[in-house]
């Protein structure tokens, strides 16, 4: 376990629920905008983007080079600055820090893990992890080099601790960088491209690494172009030409264009529900088409004599809902999440749903066989229930 000296007020909710600026979720941009000057005149590599990223979570950041992925974590890191817009972590409205602010604010609240690494050549590992500390006078002087110690040996380091970086591996280079970004225990950790430069075992090893922070009670987001390792997080949004997309949504409609799925990205709503908790009731309405982020749900179905079955398990991907707002009808079943895990969904809206099979024809085909398949399912699973 890594060691958690100190409270983080500053990821702290409200009575109500939620921070001092209203925002539900740990990170939010509200319609940022970010623009440069260049020499071939203004380039707006963000457009509006709006995101939504709750404590716990891991979310994987792609799209192409270009894209705008490295500039909305500076965005959150304070990095860069909206050119308009809000950025909200916590409590803390992140565009209206001041310099000096944003350096004591980001020390202590976010670790930051770069492709390059970029530890400093000239010190030692373990005077590289006890930099953040020193720099944010966090821990006492004289305890400092104990707790990058244990830091270094979390990441089976502490065998280099007292080497020169040129002496290790890329690899090896990366989990002392992570290290050092854990050093002041950050409740967030902002990682651009931190698998870029290492081969696929080494970096299948360091997402390891991430997902057991995670477990921990960290909060990741991750700049990556790698999609294996997109498909592996809680959560993944896809970045083009500056505009933010929910990559399941794209996965679980690839008909939509994607001046489409921006749009509809913009109106979806992420919801978690807690193992074994109900999603839908059998005869109730049905006001939404439900996409998995995460997790598993059972579709269950009653029996004569008033027991329940089983009749599918949706997970990652899968949908649910579409019978129902298709035919206009009540829930055909009870939808719950798994009791084993708790359970992410992406919500569309009636009317929203409704848009989208108005605009898009191979939607609303791909959707219609769909229900013929699910209510014949649903028939035959009756049937077998009966029997």
């Amino acid at each position: 376990m890594f060691w958690k000296r100190h409270k983080q007020s500053d990821t702290s909710k409200r009575a109500d629920g939620l921070y001092q600026h209203g925002n539900a979720e740990l990170i939010q941009l509200r319609r940022v905008v970010k623009t440069f000057d260049t020499a071939a005149g203004k380039f707006t590599a963000l457009k509006e983007v709006n995101l939504r990223v709750d404590a716990g979570e891991f979310v994987a950041v792609i799209g192409k080079s270009g894209s705008g992925k490295s500039t909305l974590i500076n965005m959150i890191a304070g990095i860069d600055r909206p050119t308009a817009g809000e950025v909200f972590v916590g409590n803390t409205a992140v565009h209206t820090l001041s310099e000096g602010q944003m350096a004591v604010w980001r020390g202590k609240n976010l670790g930051i893990v770069f492709q390059f690494f970029q530890l400093l050549p000239t010190l030692t590992l373990l005077e590289n992890v006890m930099l953040p500390m020193d720099f944010c006078n966090v821990h006492a002087p004289n305890e400092r080099p104990a707790y990058a110690m244990r830091l270094l040996e979390q990441m089976e380091m502490a065998d280099h601790a007292h080497k020169l970086p040129a002496a290790i591996s890329g690899g090896q280079q990366q989990r002392v960088a992570i290290a050092r970004a854990l050093a002041n225990d950050p409740p967030i950790l902002l990682a651009d491209e931190p698998t870029g430069n290492l081969d696929s075992k080494t970096a299948d090893a360091v997402f390891d690494l991430f997902a057991g922070l995670v477990k921990q009670g960290k909060t990741i987001l991750m700049v990556t172009h790698d999609h294996d390792l997109a498909q592996r997080v809680t959560r993944a949004v896809q970045i083009v030409d500056g505009e933010i997309i929910e990559k399941q949504l794209a996965d679980a409609l690839p008909m939509l264009t994607d001046a489409q799925l921006v749009e509809f990205t913009r109106r979806v709503e992420p919801e978690q529900y807690a193992p074994g908790a109900l999603i839908l009731s059998r005869g109730a309405p049905v006001e939404h088409f439900h996409i998995i982020l995460d997790g598993r749900v059972e579709i269950v179905v009653p029996q004569p004599d008033g027991a329940e079955k089983i009749v599918a398990t949706f997970t990652r991907g899968n949908h649910f809902g579409e019978v129902e707002l298709l035919r206009g009808s009540m829930s055909i079943a009870t939808v719950r999440a798994a009791a084993d895990a708790p359970v992410q969904v992406l919500r569309v809206a009636r009317a929203t749903f409704a848009q989208m099979l108005e605009q898009s024809p191979e939607l609303r085909a791909h959707i219609a066989r769909l229900v013929q398949e699910r209510v014949a399912e649903n028939i035959a699973a009756q049937k077998g229930a009966a029997q």
